[in-house]
């Protein structure tokens, strides 16, 4: 992106973001910090896996967020019989012209729902991976690439729910942070209910906020959010110490460390900041970092959950205090 696709502010960033969050939450009831973890990994470029029971809003939120940012949405419902060639699209052969043309699958839009994606067998997961880091896709030797904004909200339930496969962990690593909602309180089921008597039919429309160039401009403007090298460093030490942690039997990867690189800007943005601070990484660490880490066999047995090693982690590592410019901005203009 040039120059020009960064001229928005970040103050404007974060204001059109609260609009957005605010348009969704007329119809996700209750649930505003999962939503902005949502929102803040679609800002950040990312993807987002939704994990949680059914019947918890996550296909409602996702539907919701095409809407409010304007993007071409579609859904795919992933089963055991699905085929990777269900996903990414195939060649049929065209009786008139005597030649193969290529059906693009569902996966060539600007925000794909992958429900219950650990429903389907890894072959079948594995056929998201390349659109997922490379936002293009092979087909009999032929790549294709996606249009831009590309984002994938997967939806999941939990491994121990019947008739479901584990993601694997290079696949896990693709998704930039994981989200859950949990069950509502009294009131918010009510409010659920009472919503849904008041505008008498099941589905909710949401109107746009944005469309998808502004979204990519929002994205782009991220990039001026500042980073101070103390700032960085402390990413780097929270997601190494995650590799060193007695529970872990696997630590997050160096996107690990991306993830809060990228999810800290969000945080500063919608806190009305174009600078991280280190509270913007410790209230994305455990999103960003748990679903990358794999445990002992034994923690399995004491029912310990990987956001508990991203706790200790944090409690154990010191933040930084500095007000110094970072490094990478040193030779820029105005810095």
């Amino acid at each position: 992106m040039n120059d020009v696709d960064r001229s928005m502010p970040p103050a404007e960033v974060g204001r059109l973001a609260r609009a957005v969050l605010d348009a969704v939450g007329t119809v996700v009831v209750g649930k505003r910090e999962a939503l902005e973890l949502v929102l803040a990994g679609i800002l950040a470029g990312g993807h987002v896996l939704l994990e949680d029971l059914p019947g918890l809003g996550k296909t409602l939120t996702a539907r919701s967020f095409a809407q409010a940012l304007g993007l071409d949405f579609r859904r795919l419902q992933f089963t055991p019989d699905l085929l990777p060639a269900d996903v990414t699209g195939s060649f049929l052969y065209d009786q008139r012209s005597g030649d193969f043309s290529f059906r693009a699958g569902p996966v060539f839009t600007n925000l794909l729902l992958a429900d219950e994606i650990n429903r389907t067998p890894p072959k079948t997961q594995s056929a998201l991976l390349e659109a997922m880091q490379e936002k293009q896709v092979s087909v009999e030797g032929v790549t294709y690439r996606l249009d831009e904004p590309f984002h994938v909200l997967a939806t999941a339930n939990p491994i121990e729910y019947e008739g479901t496969y584990p993601l694997p962990e290079a696949q896990l690593d693709r998704f930039l942070l994981r989200v859950s909602f949990g069950y509502p309180n009294h009131e918010e089921e009510w409010e659920v209910l009472r919503r849904r008597m008041a505008r008498r039919r099941e589905e909710a429309e949401i109107k746009p906020v944005v469309d998808a160039a502004t979204l990519r401009a929002m994205q782009a403007a991220l990039e001026d959010v500042v980073v101070e090298d103390s700032i960085g460093r402390y990413i780097v030490a929270l997601t190494a110490a995650t590799r060193e942690h007695p529970s872990a039997l696997v630590g997050a990867s160096p996107r690990g460390s991306l993830a809060l690189l990228l999810l800290a800007r969000v945080r500063a943005v919608f806190a009305g900041r174009d600078y991280v601070v280190p509270e913007d990484v410790k209230e994305v660490a455990a999103p960003a970092l748990a679903h990358r880490i794999t445990l002992r066999p034994e923690m399995w047995l004491r029912r310990v959950d990987p956001s508990f090693v991203v706790g200790e982690v944090l409690e154990q590592t010191p933040a930084p205090a500095s007000g110094a410019l970072p490094s990478y901005a040193a030779g820029r203009p105005g810095r």
